[in-house]
């Protein structure tokens, strides 16, 4: 996309030289040859899957993108921890020149995906990360329509293929999310997974549909190598997430991503407590 990143460590993503104005929307192309761009990925997503089987693994492999609006936040604002507003700034100020950014975002997106479903991805995960930087009203508005299109379009090439999707920090979009076609919607740290369940119930309900799959939520800040958590804590908090989502239609997983300083025992106590835990929340279903 002409757009430079570096990732320095500690200090998030930066963008050198964003997207400052719309005149720079020049820089961007409208399309990418995915292959000649991205190669790399899909050698690596065929590379992964001939060792999952000489291993005898059994285990689907995720395939992931960011989703539009997160994209077009780090290339106008440069950071995800500094210059929060610009995302913002440009739906309000520039209100088509965004649409125009959205839209061609979202076709690499989409072809970006569909490039790893046909190297051998089983599951593909959209990733709104800055769910956290725009209200409802204009996720509405401008970040939905690139989710909906995004679903819409891989479901029609790939349509046995599950879509999961994760509005961080945005849990009033879990029923939209579920209304446009995506089979799995994860559940951040700030959210009850009850309630989530409860939300997605009613909605499908008056739809006159069955409600989709859940995903999430667990805290991985009980993690970290330094915070003074041990397996009691983790084997509690797990147990009480595995209880609030239920056994049925639900993938115990993380409320937010890893960041490199958790404590790799910590990490294995609790993907056994998830598996220990289910057996025995199945076995009492």
């Amino acid at each position: 996309m002409n757009i430079d990143i570096e990732m320095p460590g500690g200090r998030g993503i930066l963008v050198p030289d964003p997207l400052r104005t719309p005149a720079a929307l020049s820089r961007v192309p409208e399309n990418v040859e995915i292959e000649k761009s991205l190669g790399h990925v899909l050698e690596a997503v065929k590379e992964i899957n001939r060792q999952i089987e000489a291993e005898g693994l059994g285990v689907p492999l995720i395939g992931f993108s960011a989703a539009p609006w997160t994209l077009m936040y780090y290339m106008v604002g440069g950071s995800s921890k500094k210059n929060t507003h610009f995302g913002l700034q440009w739906l309000s100020d520039y209100p088509y020149e965004s649409r125009d950014l959205l839209e061609r975002l979202t076709s690499v997106v989409i072809d970006y995906l569909d490039a790893q479903i046909k190297a051998g991805v089983h599951i593909v995960q959209v990733f709104e990360a800055m769910g956290e930087h725009i209200d409802e009203e204009n996720f509405v508005k401008y970040a939905l329509p690139c989710l909906e299109r995004i679903a819409s379009e891989l479901k029609a090439r790939h349509p046995t293929v599950p879509l999961m999707v994760f509005a961080r920090d945005a849990p009033y979009a879990l029923p939209m999310l579920q209304d446009v076609a995506y089979d799995v919607m994860t559940v951040d740290t700030t959210f009850d997974g009850r309630e989530a369940r409860n939300i997605l119930a009613t909605s499908a309900r008056k739809a006159g549909l069955m409600p989709k799959q859940l995903q999430g939520n667990f805290d991985p800040a009980l993690l970290q190598a330094d915070n003074g958590s041990g397996q009691v804590e983790i084997e509690s908090a797990v147990r009480e997430m595995l209880t609030l989502f239920g056994p049925q239609k639900y993938i115990a997983n993380l409320g937010s991503g890893l960041v490199g300083t958790e404590d790799p025992s910590k990490v294995a106590c609790f993907v056994d407590c998830v598996h220990n835990f289910s057996e025995e929340e199945v076995a009492c279903a």
